[in-house]
């Protein structure tokens, strides 16, 4: 206190208010973002670092958003120096950290991270192993979710899943916020790779979008050569983008097609001859040889992909009559899954519904309760005032 001579106590003890953690933390975020922003990445390595040790000093569940944004930039500026690995065990030790802690904001950006990082050195077993011994957490962020399906659709697509990949793909597609452009382009460049693997032909429309007229100009090529089975055209389009397909990471699959664009060449040769010899085959196609061919028209046949008979006497294909399409099960596994992908939606809307709680019913009970208590205690206040009026 104090005192008329403007001298204070002895004894007093005066100490500045102490800082919050969050506060911090969020200076330590900021500046973070400002080294990013400015391409200081050596310099936003060592600050993340330093930010990283002071969160991990506290249990506060208030911290966890900046936390899990300041492990975003750590990891970022690991990937932007070139030294992605070295940053994986310290995202394993918080990832387990984040679990015991119950920081469901963390456990999944660190899963995401993680993810990341492993598909970064195409460690797809081991991004696997991961993702399917973490533990999820009940609640997720849309950001990361989507995150968490474009990863899983990548891994899904090198296991040769492509329907799970496709689906996975697609809801991330569906799900990722409209100013997220760039993330927008990546997923479709894998969606359209995995869907041309399937056998499906993506609409032009899709190409023709301003976010992807010129992002996907080497994907709409690469489909215009599957869809008509142009051998030399899809050689040619896989040479001129190489460098492209092995920056979006896709070019393992792109290989893979080789064998869909002679399946569809090889359809419409059978669709368009009767008859037609080995060589002929081979050399529509651009094969080596006719065994090439023989080998090819063989395998195509016993997995039904056209309806044919090979005579190796003449060195023939020799197709068979067109079947209607309606006379077979095709409508009906269509009509199958356009139901099931309905179903499955209606469940996740029930399951995405918010019910009332328990202790919000009995909320709710308590106010009418007490609603009717001061109704009651209205009309006797109003009786007891007429019977004072009525002695007065």
């Amino acid at each position: 206190m104090e005192m008329e001579n403007g001298k204070v106590e002895k004894g007093e003890n005066l100490s500045l208010p102490k800082q919050l953690p969050e506060a911090e933390a969020l200076v330590f975020l900021i500046v973070l973002v400002m080294l990013v922003d400015r391409k200081l990445y050596a310099d936003a390595k060592v600050f993340a670092n330093k930010s990283v040790e002071f969160v991990e000093r506290y249990n506060r569940r208030t911290l966890d958003l900046i936390a899990a944004r300041i492990f975003f930039y750590l990891s970022w500026s690991y990937e932007c120096t070139g030294t992605l690995s070295e940053v994986r065990p310290k995202l394993l030790a918080a990832h387990t950290t984040a679990t015991l802690r119950h920081d469901e904001v963390g456990q999944e950006t660190l899963l995401n991270l993680l993810l990341r990082n492993f598909l970064h050195y195409n460690l797809y077993d081991q991004a696997e192993k991961l993702r399917s011994q973490a533990q999820q957490p009940e609640s997720h962020s849309n950001s990361q979710y989507c995150r968490y399906l474009y990863y899983l659709g990548r891994i899904r697509a090198v296991q040769l899943d492509y329907a799970d990949a496709r689906e996975c793909l697609m809801q991330a597609s569906r799900k990722v916020p409209l100013k997220a452009r760039g993330f927008q382009v990546e997923v479709q460049k894998w969606l359209i790779t995995v869907r041309l693997l399937l056998g499906e032909i993506p609409d032009r429309a899709l190409f023709q979008q301003p976010i992807y007229r010129k992002t996907l100009v080497p994907y709409f090529e690469l489909t215009a050569c599957v869809r008509v089975g142009d051998l030399a055209g899809f050689r040619k389009v896989t040479e001129a983008y190489h460098i492209q397909f092995r920056k979006d990471k896709t070019h393992h699959l792109i290989v893979r097609l080789r064998r869909n664009v002679i399946r569809t060449g090889l359809r419409r040769i059978s669709l368009a001859y009767s008859r037609i010899s080995l060589g002929e085959v081979a050399a529509k196609l651009g094969l080596d040889s006719a065994e090439d061919a023989e080998y090819i028209v063989a395998k195509a046949i016993k997995d039904g992909g056209i309806d044919a008979t090979l005579n190796n006497d003449t060195g023939c294909m020799q197709s068979k009559e067109v079947v209607d399409i309606y006379s077979t099960n095709a409508p009906i596994s269509a009509f199958h899954s356009r139901i099931s992908f309905c179903l499955d939606t209606h469940n996740e809307a029930v399951k995405a519904m918010r019910y009332e709680g328990s202790a919000q019913r009995m909320d709710i009970e308590s106010a009418e309760a007490r609603r009717e208590r001061l109704e009651q205690e209205k009309e006797l206040a109003k009786h007891i005032a007429e019977e004072d009026d009525d002695d007065f």
